[in-house]
């Protein structure tokens, strides 16, 4: 699978993360609502019916989230819908297909990365066992904390390769750098693992080649940011994070349309 495999295609879902997931009214919902209860802003086509104004209405939170294709995946491997057949399965399924393509998502990023041509073939190798668990009859059984630590552990050799060694300032993994002010900041090829940015100045900052991996992107201003070939930053750290025209992102991610 390639990274493009792996891009939500609303078109060929049943609106799952619409009615599998949980929303807290908060900030990020207007409502609450339960799993495996239909968002009321959910159409019979299974479309968002107010899918051009969601932030407006206060449902900035799906304009955040991204499946990584596992609902079109699942949808499809079901071949009816849940509204035709018992959903239960197809909704308990969406957040552990969700991470296992994830992981497929970073591996297939990996394995395009030209400095880690010493451990393309392990990269293949887990590519491969990752791709056979999302065909697994009973995906629910999979041992995700186990399957997250084998790719963890190439995902971290991979990070080595491509950032080459580094001083001690360029290793920030887990910081919190909750509002922290980088504007301008040389943070290139800095180890930026888990770390907290939310709401971060890093307009204009230097983010070429560094570690992003589940770092905490949540409003964290990027405006003329250059994060050219970062490492493992997702779709779903761009949309949360605040961005313009002049951001500089990986190829392989879109610009969210609420950065104007």
């Amino acid at each position: 699978m390639t990274r493009a495999d792996l891009r939500a295609d609303c078109g060929n879902c049943f609106g799952l993360c619409c009615v599998a997931l949980t929303f807290a009214k908060s900030a990020d919902f207007a409502i609450d609502k339960a799993t495996g209860e239909p968002c009321p802003n959910l159409d019979e086509d299974f479309r968002c019916g107010i899918h051009q104004k969601l932030r407006p209405e206060g449902f900035r939170g799906c304009t955040v989230y991204d499946c990584f294709g596992a609902g079109q995946k699942i949808s499809q491997q079901a071949g009816a819908s849940w509204r035709a057949q018992p959903g239960q399965r197809m909704f308990e399924a969406l957040p552990i297909m969700r991470q296992l393509h994830e992981l497929l998502w970073y591996l297939a990023e990996a394995v395009e990365l030209k400095q880690t041509s010493p451990i393309h073939s392990q990269l293949r190798e887990a590519t491969d066992r990752i791709e056979k668990l999302t065909l697994a009859p009973d995906i629910t059984s999979v041992d995700l904390p186990g399957e997250r630590a084998k790719v963890n552990e190439l995902l971290v050799r991979t990070s080595a390769l491509v950032r080459g060694k580094q001083s001690k300032t360029k290793e920030r993994r887990g910081a919190d750098l909750f509002g922290a002010r980088l504007r301008g900041a040389d943070l290139q090829s800095t180890n930026l693992r888990g770390a907290y940015l939310i709401a971060a100045d890093l307009r204009e900052a230097d983010l070429r080649k560094a570690d992003l991996i589940g770092a905490d992107l949540r409003d964290t201003r990027l405006e003329g940011a250059d994060l050219t070939g970062a490492l493992f930053l997702t779709q779903s750290q761009v949309n949360a994070a605040r961005g313009d025209q002049a951001t500089k992102l990986p190829a392989a991610l879109n610009r969210p349309p609420h950065w104007g």
